[in-house]
């Protein structure tokens, strides 16, 4: 055992990873290590970046030899030395791409105990043999619904979107699905000639008929008679219903328009066979505790420990000692003391069968760390990501509790935060900075918290121990409102609402109560609805899987009042390295372009294209433009290494030989944006874009920055950005999700900026928030609850931050103390 390993401390020498400026650093074990500086000032570089990656880096050297090449691939952090260092585990906020396959009981492992529960202990109905645990998982051949494949959703046509106007006759175009010019001209004569009247209005027909039409699989051949003008000889037509085509299009064509086309008459709605569950009726037969296995997957984790006792006192006066009630008892008192660990951390409202695609990144990491809990290591470092990301205050305590129980039981926590009064509770603090990028990367400060207030530089320290009061802004009053009548969707059940107009609004709430699906569902919807293909979604598209077809809405009013709206998530920019920051803000085709018109661009032929990576021609071939290979592991997760032909330029030599003022493509994209800007100052078409990102607070990115490295806060401000850089004139709606998640205190207010420039040009913001600084610099407050899931969904008050800061409710609680303390705090001054 070395020195370091007795006296407690973790020793790093010289990291410089990413933009860390060589630096030495001494933290101690067994308590918690808040990592702390603004976005971009390298903390997750030595976090993960160096002393995780160090620690896996050791993990892996112990394995096969096989691991041991792979690994020489994907490389170790740059440092000299660290000693000291135990074996570490990263809890970060995973980006991927979401899984319509996972939920929270397949990342708590629950589901697992759940399926042999059911295959053990479960009631069986007469005629029901023995089923294995696999039968209860949609995830297997044996287990998955044959409709839906185990998805629990289907996208299928419906007779409303084949046929939107039913007061049309075939002949006008009734069957809107149909193909247009000769094909849909065929069809109708088609359909004439098997005696169907095709000049009747369509509601006219008859039921069957209708039905035959729209869904049939028959495809009769028809033998068409010559038409002057149109075919000057008969020949044989071949009928296809409406499904058929659409189907047919999706399947087979190799046209992106025709298929997008298609796409408007499909809906993706809960598969009839098996009710959403996804599994075989044989497995839903099957019960514990008078419930079926999905219909306890739907039960809210608050209510599921219940749900398992009732099940095992029913088992005990049933078949007492036998083996079903051993295994009832085993496997229910496991589940319920994984379940109390989940609400410990606030996460009651959710239940086992939510799908992962609708779990924020904070409830997904919160879910992790419950499985740590239970894991019973330790000795090992926990690496956390802002664990307390997109967390209302009042859940933020019990996360804290959680916390600490892993550090009583012996290990060390390394956390990488923002919020304020998580780094108070830390028993040291690590602040890098004091800016971001090039500006970033130096120790700022080592020690214990309350140290921090004598380091002027320090750019958390101004805002952990604030010495300045914050200006206030004159609340605006709404111009109108926007009414909401009686919507009902997820745990949102017949809500009336208003929204102000021209103002700033702050949805807030516990986490669960609705606001998202208040927000990004239900007004959002509304506004499309109002403004049909005039919306515009900064993001992707909503999750096929993520059907809102029970989504009602009794009536609205002023939605008239909007002429855009503009919804900006967390949502990735995407899903591979090979998207990025530039390509997304369409500034790279402006680069491209300026590359293009160099002279020796001109002298090779070279066009914009040669210089995308997207395309064959001025790309490397080895890595396809990506810059990184997939390197597999087998038994352990895939990771990305630098390409080893063209070593991470996406690149061939030939395009790298054409410069625009002394740069290479490559050279461009390894740039930040602060760094870009200056290069650009002539060009005004990227300089608009860059201006914007910079003004967001995210000069330190850089340009060729990886989609899949982006946090999602980070993902949202570029959305943001794009938007900003439009400069359109009107009143647009803007809806965000949490834009402060994951922001250090001084990236807020950079945003908070910009969100008030918005409205102060006639536009509308609504924002879901937790962050009680933007709660109070806010025009207007609505408050739901007044607890998570079907405790949710209720109005709990509105009004101004002042207001409802003295109403009811955990915000007002949080609330009023934000602004009591500012209040106070100013009046010292």
């Amino acid at each position: 055992m070395t020195s370091d390993d007795r006296d407690g401390w973790v020793r790093v020498r010289g990291a410089r990873e990413n933009n860390l400026a060589n630096i030495d650093l001494d933290v101690p074990r067994d308590c918690m290590v808040a990592f702390t500086g603004i976005s971009g000032s390298g903390k997750s570089s030595l976090a993960f970046g160096t002393l995780y990656a160090e620690a896996q880096r050791r993990y892996f050297e112990s394995v096969a030899p096989y691991a041991r090449r792979l690994l020489n691939q994907v490389g170790a952090p740059d440092v000299t030395d660290i000693t000291g260092l135990p074996p570490a585990v990263a809890l970060q906020q995973r980006r991927g791409a979401p899984s319509s396959r996972s939920s929270v009981g397949t990342i708590t492992t629950l589901s697992n105990l759940l399926r042999m529960l059911y295959s053990r202990a479960g009631t069986y109905p007469a005629g029901v043999t023995h089923l294995s645990a696999e039968a209860f998982s949609p995830n297997t051949a044996t287990g998955a619904c044959p409709r839906c494949h185990g998805l629990g959703v289907v996208h299928d046509v419906t007779e409303d979107l084949l046929v939107p106007d039913a007061s049309l006759s075939i002949r006008d175009g009734a069957i809107a699905a149909w193909p247009g010019a000769w094909q849909g001209a065929n069809l109708k004569s088609i359909v004439n000639g098997l005696g169907i009247d095709t000049r009747a209005p369509w509601h006219t027909l008859s039921r069957k008929d209708r039905d035959w039409l729209l869904y049939t699989e028959e495809q009769p051949s028809v033998f068409i008679q010559p038409e002057e003008g149109r075919v000057d000889h008969g020949y044989n037509g071949k009928f296809w219903s409406a499904r058929k085509h659409i189907m047919n299009v999706l399947s087979q064509s190799q046209s992106e328009r025709m298929r997008e086309r298609a796409l408007r008459f499909v809906q993706s709605m809960t598969c009839p066979e098996c009710g959403g569950s996804g599994l075989q009726a044989n497995a839903l037969s099957v019960t514990f505790a008078g419930l079926s296995i999905a219909e306890l997957n739907a039960v809210p984790l608050t209510d599921l420990a219940d749900r398992l006792r009732e099940g095992m006192e029913r088992a005990d006066s049933e078949s007492e000692g036998s083996e079903g009630n051993e295994v009832a008892h085993r496997i229910g008192d496991d589940v319920i003391a994984r379940v109390d660990v989940l609400l410990d951390l606030g996460l009651g409202y959710l239940s086992l069968g939510r799908n992962s695609t609708t779990l924020s990144p904070g409830e997904a990491q919160r879910l992790r760390i419950a499985t740590q809990l239970r894991s019973g290591l330790f000795g090992v470092v926990y690496v956390l990501d802002e664990p307390s990301a997109g967390l209302h205050p009042a859940d933020a305590a019990p996360l804290l509790k959680v916390l600490d129980r892993l550090t009583a039981s012996g290990n060390s926590l390394f956390v990488v935060e923002h919020d304020l009064d998580v780094i108070r509770r830390a028993d040291w603090i690590v602040d890098i900075g004091p800016g971001a990028g090039e500006g970033g990367g130096q120790l700022v400060y080592s020690g214990p918290v309350d140290g921090l207030k004598d380091v002027p530089e320090s750019v958390t320290g101004r805002y952990l121990f604030p010495q300045e009061s914050r200006p206030t802004r004159e609340v605006r009053s709404p111009e109108s409102w926007v009414r909401l009548k009686k919507a009902s969707l997820h745990n949102i059940r017949d809500l009336t609402v208003d929204f102000p107009l021209g103002v700033m609004t702050a949805v807030t709430g516990v986490s669960g109560s609705g606001k998202s699906t208040l927000v990004t569902h239900v007004l959002a919807e509304a506004v499309r609805a109002q403004l049909g293909a005039a919306a515009d979604d900064a993001g992707d598209a909503a999750d096929a899987d993520d059907p809102r077809h029970d989504l009602t809405l009794e009536d609205t009013a002023g939605l008239d009042s909007f002429d855009r709206m503009v919804l900006v998530d967390q949502r990735p920019i995407g899903r591979t390295p090979r998207s990025n920051l530039a390509t997304y803000t369409g500034m790279f085709d402006v680069v491209r372009k300026l590359f293009a018109a160099t002279d020796e661009a001109h002298q090779r032929g070279y066009t914009a294209s040669r210089f995308s990576f997207n395309v064959a021609g001025g790309r490397c071939e080895t890595c396809q433009g990506e810059g990184f290979v997939s390197v597999e592991l087998l038994f352990l997760p895939g990771t990305y290494a630098p390409c080893h032909t063209c070593h991470g330029a996406r690149y061939n030599d030939e395009t790298l030989e054409i410069t625009y003022l002394g740069k290479t493509i490559a050279d461009v994209l390894g740039m930040t944006v602060d760094t870009a800007a200056d290069f650009f100052a002539e060009s005004t078409s990227a300089l608009r874009s860059l201006d914007t990102l910079r003004d967001v607070g995210l000069g330190y990115l850089r340009l060729g920055q990886p989609a899949t490295e982006l946090s999602g806060g980070e993902a949202q401000r570029i959305k943001l950005a794009t938007e900003l850089q439009r400069a359109r004139r009107g009143h647009a709606l803007y809806l965000l999700d949490e834009p402060t998640a994951g922001l250090h205190p001084s990236d807020t207010e950079l945003l908070l900026a910009q969100l008030q420039r918005l409205v102060d040009a006639g536009n509308t913001v609504v924002l879901v928030e937790h962050d009680l600084a933007t709660i109070a610099a806010s025009d207007w407050v609505i408050d739901l609850g007044p607890s998570g899931g079907d405790q949710g969904g209720t109005i709990v008050a509105t009004g101004t931050p002042r207001e409802v800061a003295a109403g009811p409710g955990a915000t007002a609680k949080y609330l009023s103390e934000w602004l009591a303390t500012s209040a106070a705090r100013d009046q010292t001054r």
